[in-house]
């Protein structure tokens, strides 16, 4: 009798870490496609954008960053129509949050900075605007570094956490040195005059998000999703 009661408890334990197991693999490959369907969009945005920009030279299209979550949430509804849904779970609810708390970050930030320069803009001499002027999109790039870092950690990927942080800082201190402004004046002005500001402005950055979101959003996405099958 002990010895039934013992195989029972050992089967019944055996069915129960199946289960857990099982979930893990759910919730990793629900969160997976969720990245992975995240970075195709904000790829495909940010690229949009910058030729957008590169063509009209035209800066009110950086207003279509704002509306990047509307497209990210129909895809990633689209990607799960026919699976089923899965229970909420503390990793991908860190995943969610890390997310909601940059873009809420993100968008706030920029319409304070784009109100403040125009109000510069309208109030102060050129000279003194140029001095006052805030740059967003260095502080962006190092809170989409932070958010990537932190889904690094939350995921247990190094590989993550590192390119959030390279990306992250590399891309801050990047535009904080006007890297770009540099290499493009110094070596390829003469090929380019016609429309620097397009391309300093708008297809550069626009590469730059492009690419971070490719490493850090999209490539972890697909590891998921192949760590689970």
């Amino acid at each position: 009798m002990e010895e039934k009661n013992n195989m029972t408890a050992e089967r019944s334990l055996e069915i129960i870490t199946k289960q857990i197991e099982q979930s893990r693999q759910a919730v990793a490959k629900d969160t997976g496609i969720s990245l992975y369907v995240a970075g195709l969009c904000l790829m495909a945005m940010s690229l949009l954008i910058g030729l957008c920009i590169f063509f009209t030279n035209n800066m009110a299209f950086y207003l279509l960053y704002i509306a990047s979550p509307i497209p990210i949430y129909f895809a990633d509804r689209y990607a799960k129509r026919n699976k089923p849904k899965v229970p909420a779970s503390f990793v991908g609810t860190m995943v969610d949050k890390t997310w909601q708390t940059f873009g809420i970050f993100a968008v706030l930030f920029f319409v304070f900075v784009t109100l403040y320069n125009l109000l510069m803009g309208h109030t102060e001499s050129p000279d003194v605007y140029m001095r006052l002027m805030i740059h967003p999109f260095r502080i962006i790039l190092l809170l989409f570094g932070m958010a990537i870092t932190i889904n690094g950690y939350t995921l247990k990927n190094r590989w993550m956490v590192w390119c959030g942080i390279i990306g992250g800082l590399g891309g801050f201190i990047w535009e904080s040195f006007y890297v770009t402004q540099t290499i493009v004046g110094r070596f390829f002005s003469s090929y380019i005059s016609e429309n620097y500001c397009g391309i300093v402005n708008g297809l550069i950055p626009g590469i730059i998000i492009a690419l971070l979101a490719f490493i850090g959003i999209m490539l972890p996405g697909m590891m998921l999703k192949k760590q689970s099958l």
